[in-house]
């Protein structure tokens, strides 16, 4: 069987999925099963064929399995979005159409995406822009103590979800004109491999851009998700693990000093400490959301609770669960669906990282390969920190779950994220000849 054909056979589960979960709902809602939950399906595999069919005019030899791994995920957010409230449900669904034309677009209009190497410093001054935009006075949104949103009017939207992407196309085409360099001019010190420190620089920049976003837009989840992906880029143009050793005491030299510095980021690292000390959650803008997602998640034991069984809201409509459809939507995931559930959505998040090295791997020319690792580990950090912040592995953040969350930033962004990703594929897979 070809690899497109693969794909669209893998498109139907994926369908049957969201089918299912919007009966489960229905069911729950009303006792009585209801029809809209096919024409929902029938909806949601129409808008994944029209994808299909742009892939497979463009990129006939595209990995067969992201897409449809996608629209798991994109299902997955729906049907649980539309539990919490239909509106929401109802503009993520629209955001889903905007993100899969857009997809198409890159995939039509970007189809050498080699060309975004010779723009790498004009891509590199817009991943900033992006990245500062929400600090500019009048257009910045304060979410939690943190600057992550924008707003144009009536358009609100998170930069830094655009701005991963400029990032790491610039990582990228830096790091394969300078990988030689870092590696031969490299010194070992005291046991330690050290670069150059003329190109140990870039190091430093990005060490300090992550400790920027750190203090000044008190993001702390966006900079470890930044810092983390440039580490793993490093490691895999230089495969010097002393360099990402390097990275990470930086990283962890900057965290500790300002989480005892500076108030805000040290009022983060105490609630995730101790989330349940009646001072932090009691406070406004304390422990109250980490306690609460911790409360839910252990709630939903091993197989959950059931599809619309989780408390979100006490009837006066006052919050138990704080941004279940944003930050906390893994924590409302785990409560219906337990551990289990947790974990097969997890697994589909493992599988798209293993797709992605996987055409890291393949691919022939050193651009190709770096950019496609880059956006790969961002991805799985982006993942990592907002799992990681829900289950109290690192300090909440709010960074959204990719494709699952609500939000039209996250989910347009990532769709142009995955189109990258199948761009190097169809090249990397691509018979000598067709080349």
């Amino acid at each position: 069987m070809s690899a497109r054909n693969r794909e669209l056979l893998a498109l139907v589960p994926a369908s049957l999925l969201l089918t299912a979960g919007f009966a489960a709902i229905f069911i729950q809602q009303s006792a009585e099963l209801s029809d809209l939950s096919l024409t929902y399906g029938a909806g949601f595999l129409a808008l994944c064929l029209c994808g299909h069919f742009v892939i497979r005019a463009t990129l006939p030899y595209a990995d067969p399995y992201l897409f449809p791994l996608v629209a798991v995920l994109a299902c997955f957010g729906l049907v649980v979005i539309y539990r919490i409230d239909e509106t929401l449900a109802r503009e993520q669904a629209q955001w889903f159409i905007v993100g899969l034309i857009l997809f198409a677009a890159t995939l039509v209009f970007l189809r050498d995406f080699r060309v975004l190497e010779r723009y790498r410093y004009t891509v590199a001054a817009a991943g900033l822009l992006l990245l500062l935009l929400p600090r500019v006075p009048v257009l910045g949104q304060q979410v939690n103590g943190a600057y992550l949103g924008v707003d144009i009017g009536p358009v609100s939207f998170q930069p830094a979800e655009f701005g991963k992407i400029a990032i790491v196309v610039f990582l990228a085409a830096y790091l394969r004109d300078t990988r030689q360099l870092l590696v031969q001019g490299s010194r070992r010190v005291l046991g330690v491999t050290i670069p150059p420190l003329k190109h140990f620089g870039p190091l430093l920049v990005v060490w300090g851009g992550a400790m920027v976003m750190l203090v000044f837009i008190r993001d702390l989840g966006s900079s470890l998700m930044f810092f983390g992906g440039f580490l793993a880029l490093l490691y895999v143009a230089t495969n010097r693990l002393s360099f990402v050793t390097v990275g990470f005491g930086l990283f962890a030299l900057g965290a500790w000093f300002f989480a005892n510095t500076v108030g805000h980021v040290q009022n983060r690292i105490d609630t995730w400490r101790d989330p349940f000390d009646p001072e932090l959650y009691e406070m406004e803008g304390g422990s109250y959301q980490i306690a609460q997602a911790l409360f839910a998640q252990a709630d939903g034991g091993l197989f959950g609770t059931g599809f619309g069984q989780a408390l979100i809201a006490q009837p006066d409509g006052s919050s138990i669960l704080p941004a279940p459809q944003t930050d906390l939507i893994y924590a409302v995931i785990t409560n219906e669906l337990g551990l289990a559930g947790a974990c097969g959505l997890l697994l589909v998040y493992l599988m798209i990282a293993e797709r992605g090295f996987k055409i890291a791997m393949l691919a022939q020319d050193s651009f190709s390969k770096l950019l496609a690792a880059g956006l790969t580990a961002v991805f799985a950090l982006q993942v990592f920190v907002i799992v990681g912040g829900v289950t109290k592995v690192i300090p909440l953040t709010g960074v959204t779950l990719p494709f699952v969350s609500y939000g039209g930033s996250s989910i347009v962004a990532n769709f142009v994220l995955f189109a990258l990703l199948l761009l190097v594929s169809d090249r990397a897979r691509r018979p000598a000849r067709a080349r």
